[in-house]
């Protein structure tokens, strides 16, 4: 039995139910897209505790000794950090980079030459500059690479030739980028340097090694 009113047309109620049905596709969009639209603004408008960190300004290539003008101070979440990085420019002004940064890239104490390329080595364990005899060979070097240092003495002539293994699979930390950088504390250029993470007996073996004879680095797997 039809319901219709007085004028012969369905109830308001019935007519709503059928105009549902006809449009519930473009109603269930539009439901979805006002719970998107909450959704987004409850995270926007939700406030994250963030720490001020030292990052890189522009683009900086290994080797770089920063100025003030390759840092700036950026605002992060304190859920992004993935570890200790520094809070002031005066930290980092003047140091030398260990490994090449992205423009917005926090600076940790790893990204710099010093103490900080020894973070996670066993105790005792020291950065160890040499210069291998082929300067060359630096270029096939880079931070993590297992190397062992050989000592050549001797010419082979007149003096017996002789070589003496001072370090076996030792991590490198630093190598002058392209075989030449910025300054090395002690020395006038960096072509050439190389910079190892060694232990104490292998540290004093390595110390003046090439003024004993040529120093040579022989590329290992990582054990």
């Amino acid at each position: 039995m039809n319901q219709t009113n007085h004028a012969g047309r369905p109830p308001i109620r019935y007519r709503l139910r059928r105009r549902i049905q006809r449009h519930r596709r473009l109603i269930a969009c539009l439901l979805l897209s006002a719970a998107a639209g909450v959704a987004v603004e409850a995270a926007v408008g939700e406030d994250y505790a963030t720490t001020t960190v030292v990052s890189a300004a522009h683009d900086l290539p290994v080797g770089k000794v920063l100025s003030d003008a390759d840092v700036a101070l950026i605002d992060l979440p304190e859920q992004a950090m993935g570890g200790p990085a520094y809070q002031d420019r005066s930290q980092v002004v003047g140091q030398q980079l260990a490994a090449p940064l992205s423009q917005g890239s926090p600076i940790p104490p790893t990204a710099l030459v010093g103490d900080g390329l020894l973070t996670g080595t066993a105790p005792g364990t020291v950065a160890v500059p040499i210069r291998p005899a082929d300067p060359a060979t630096v270029q096939l070097l880079a931070p993590g690479q297992i190397v062992d240092v050989i000592l050549s003495t001797g010419n082979g002539y007149d003096v017996a030739s002789e070589s003496t293994v001072l370090a076996r699979s030792v991590p490198v930390v630093w190598a002058a980028p392209g075989g030449s950088g910025g300054t090395w504390p002690g020395a006038d250029d960096d072509a050439g340097l190389v910079v190892v993470a060694a232990g104490a007996e292998e540290a004093a073996a390595l110390a003046g090694a090439s003024s004993s004879g040529d120093v040579h680095l022989v590329l290992r797997t990582a054990p």
